[in-house]
């Protein structure tokens, strides 16, 4: 296929303003999926995506389509994610390609990753196809939300396409227009191979399967490749384009997307963001890749089997070839043993990689509450980064704690301010400049810590607004706070796990709180179990689990009241014995407890 008529490009939006379902129309229309293999969302192949109706990978398909003006072009699509948290997944599709066709609800209006992903496109220097979807819905604002897009993007109304992905009204015009609005790409035929990696999974029969987007020269099977960034050469196993489904061709051309099996076996060996090239003949200059991911918040995975510690282990390498945003390192826990500390983009990024590691790969799992990672500068000088409670040095070493600031906006109708602002001031909020996009809408602009922010800031908000409002949130810095930690002892025990860094003015509202939660969720044992908070040596709140009682006297039917003492006297002391050498088991809700603190 000439590269004049190849057009490279991805859908993104805001959660739930229609992404796949304008995906699905356009593979009906271009023929893509027949009738009899059409269901809803077909690109949301996992269970999971579809359960929750949000994207939670990009896909990439291939469809034909003859324009009107005569000719067939070959149209590589990339349905990207809409969560803040996939932000980085949709980062990484943009890498390959040259247009962006930009989805907004027409009821909703432009919300939070609205702009978020349109600024990420037009970093990446893509051209935009603004697109109104939902016309047909009864609140639906086409004309008010389509005179947005036109001045947010500097266009005539007459660039905005109004569309109905759901009963396929104007579909066809969002194909002319990719067609006529996004560039061919750019890249030499004849210059040695260069391939960016945007993506990949790993398939046991074909090792990892690198997603790649050809810049120069083209791919063919039967010739080694060398990934330059690791220093890996291997051969292809098979080469070809997603329809959507996986599909052998041999080769791939300039600008073209496709996949490339490797046959690597080792997930290390080949990274997102690396550059292909042939093995003899090589390219010179690697493809800039990614910006390495940072992690926004941290938390513990541990098997509840001790011995599917290594089955855990392999599940996060192959998860992280698919999640590129994944980062976790190996952590021992006094209460669960041996396990790993993961790091996430956000609090819904954690809940999914839990969920697929327990559906994917078939595994019991604990994780513990969620932190975020501090700074810490001792007495000495230094600094560290600690991203668990259980890693913080000796009060008496510590000369300051730093913790992680967000700039956080909110797009809210200007009805719901009040509780807004009620919400972010508990939460130890900065209020920053507030801007009218119209009469109705407003962005309400906030600092904020992050570990006030990552529990449940998204929900209560939602709760706040009826759902009307929407976040985004970008990284600040590091500032100094008056922050301690707070330990919690089981049966006099700490459990590492359970540690928490709590600001100084809200420790005692805290810790009262979570042995309180704790006291609900912890099973009742034979004996009597203490729970408290700590700080330090001094104990700050209680709680106790009472025991379960047996009634040893059941069979006294009568005789000396001294058998009846000498039965409970021997109860008693084998209570004591129990306690001393009894061990509690913790339950996962225990762990979670302190994201239900102010239910």
């Amino acid at each position: 296929m000439d590269k004049e008529n190849i057009r490279n490009f991805c859908i993104i939006a805001h959660i739930d303003h229609g992404k796949s379902t304008l995906a699905d129309r356009l593979l009906e229309l271009t023929g893509t999926i027949s009738e009899r293999d059409m269901t809803t969302q077909v690109l949301d192949s996992m269970d999971l995506e579809r359960e929750r109706g949000v994207t939670i990978k990009a896909s990439a398909v291939r469809m034909e389509y003859q324009a009107a003006d005569g000719q067939t072009y070959v149209l590589n699509l990339i349905d990207t994610p809409g969560h803040v948290d996939f932000s980085y997944e949709v980062s990484r599709a943009l890498a390959a390609c040259e247009g962006a066709v930009l989805v907004v609800d027409a009821s909703q209006g432009i919300e939070a990753q609205t702009l978020a992903n349109l600024y990420l496109a037009l970093e990446a220097d893509l051209d935009i196809v603004p697109v109104v979807n939902k016309i047909d819905m009864p609140l639906a604002r086409a004309d008010e939300v389509s005179m947005e897009l036109a001045d947010l993007l500097g266009g005539g109304l007459d660039d905005v396409l109004l569309v109905s992905a759901k009963a396929g009204t104007n579909a066809q015009a969002v194909l002319e227009a990719v067609v006529q609005r996004v560039p061919p790409p750019a890249g030499d035929a004849s210059a040695p191979l260069r391939a960016l990696i945007f993506d990949s999974h790993y398939d046991s029969y074909k090792g990892v399967v690198a997603y790649v987007r050809v810049v120069d020269g083209e791919v063919l099977k039967g010739r080694a490749l060398h990934l330059m960034a690791t220093d890996v050469r291997t051969e292809p196993v098979e080469i070809g384009t997603f329809s959507p489904a996986m599909h052998p061709t041999g080769r791939l051309g300039v600008g073209e997307v496709g996949y490339i099996a490797t046959g690597l076996k080792s997930v290390q060996e080949c990274r997102v963001g690396d550059t292909l090239t042939y093995a003899t003949g090589p390219a010179v200059d690697l493809l800039p890749g990614y910006r390495p991911v940072k992690p926004m918040v941290f938390a513990g995975i541990y098997p509840t089997e001790a011995e599917d510690y290594n089955a855990l282990r392999d599940a996060l390498e192959k998860l992280r070839l698919n999640d590129a945003s994944l980062v976790f390192e190996p952590e021992t826990s006094q209460a669960l043993q041996f396990g790993f500390r993961c790091g996430f983009l956000g609090l819904f990024h954690m809940e999914i990689v839990q969920e697929r590691l327990e559906r994917e790969y078939d595994l019991d799992l604990i994780a513990t509450a969620p932190s975020v990672a501090y700074q810490v500068v001792t007495t000495q000088g230094d600094l560290l980064e600690v991203s668990s409670p259980a890693d913080l040095p000796d009060p008496e070493g510590i000369a300051e704690i730093l913790e992680p600031w967000m700039e956080v906006q909110v797009f809210t109708p200007s009805d719901y301010i009040g509780p807004i602002m009620e919400l972010m001031t508990r939460r130890r909020a900065e209020v920053g400049a507030t801007e009218y996009l119209d009469p109705q809408r407003i962005i309400l602009h906030y600092r904020m810590p992050l570990a006030e922010m990552i529990i449940d800031l998204h929900d209560r908000l939602k709760s706040a607004t009826r759902g009307y409002a929407s976040l985004d949130y970008t990284f600040e810095g590091y500032r100094p706070g008056k922050l301690l930690k707070l330990d919690i002892l089981v049966n006099k025990d700490p459990v590492d796990a359970l540690a928490l860094i709590v600001h100084r003015d809200k420790v005692y509202e805290k810790g009262a709180a979570l042995v309180e939660k704790m006291r609900e969720v912890i099973p009742r044992q034979q004996f009597a179990v203490p729970i408290q908070a700590a700080i330090g040596g001094r104990i700050i709140a209680r709680a106790t689990v009472k025991a379960l009682r047996k009634d040893v006297l059941s069979k006294c039917y009568g005789g000396d009241v001294t058998r009846k003492r000498k039965l409970l006297e021997r109860q008693k002391a084998g209570k004591r014995r129990m306690k001393q050498f009894g061990e509690v088991v913790i339950p996962q809700d225990a762990f979670l407890a302190v994201l239900k603190l102010e239910e």
